[in-house]
């Protein structure tokens, strides 16, 4: 059992940014956004924790532990939104899922991070708030490695219609898993919703966020366990 907890249950915020790459694909080297997928590759000794920062740092977060020496990686979600910049409008990079940080480590490492590292003295754990403790403490947050993967795997399209959905505004088909076929999203995993007025897919990291995937046209579509 893992000794990672808070204090008390309590309300923590969350805000964030991130790197991408081919949805087809994990990132090679830890400083390369595009490769073979063998950098996130799976590692019994390891999980995928959620970190937060504060005051739009996460940047700063992901940039420190890619660069670490340490075996570990990160990721953060981003997307492409249009701007009017000096009377033009542009496409600018910005955080989909605000404030967080997912960190790929041991569980002595992300303790390290945490405590024990001045340059991001700030970072702070995201704890999963739909599970108490018997001492009335919340866990620290993890992600599932597939679910994780999958989440990658969406959030790395360049796609201007993905977006982060609020769950009222999601109307689910059907409980059915799918995969996504073919098409920029081809391999991704989720549930069928009308969601801003089209059939989309939708990715959901329970706690965390609803990633909505562009229009996906229903051939392109097959049930998946």
């Amino acid at each position: 059992m893992s000794a990672l907890y808070n204090v008390r249950t309590r309300g923590d915020g969350a805000e964030s940014p991130s790197a991408g790459f081919a949805p087809s694909s994990i990132p090679e080297a830890k400083s390369s956004p595009t490769g073979a997928s063998v950098r996130y590759a799976h590692d019994p000794t390891k999980n995928w924790y959620v970190l937060r920062a504060t005051y739009e740092r996460a940047q700063r977060v992901y940039d420190f532990i890619v660069a670490d020496q340490k075996d570990s990686d990160a990721y953060i979600a981003m997307h492409f939104v249009k701007k009017n910049i000096g009377g033009k409008q542009k496409r600018v990079k910005e955080p989909l899922v605000a404030g967080l940080v997912f960190v790929y480590c041991t569980e002595g490492q992300i303790r390290e991070y945490v405590h024990k590292t001045p340059p991001i003295n700030f970072v702070r754990y995201y704890y999963n708030r739909c599970i108490v403790n018997a001492d009335g403490t919340n866990p620290v947050m993890r992600v599932d490695y597939a679910k994780m993967m999958n989440f990658i795997r969406v959030t790395s399209v360049d796609d201007d219609n993905l977006m982060q959905i609020d769950p009222e505004y999601v109307h689910y088909v059907s409980g059915d898993m799918v995969c996504v076929t073919s098409g920029k999203f081809a391999g991704v995993k989720g549930r069928v919703a009308r969601a801003a007025g089209q059939r989309r897919v939708i990715v959901e990291l329970e706690g965390l966020a609803l990633i909505a995937t562009a229009y996906i046209p229903a051939a392109c579509l097959e049930k998946c366990e």
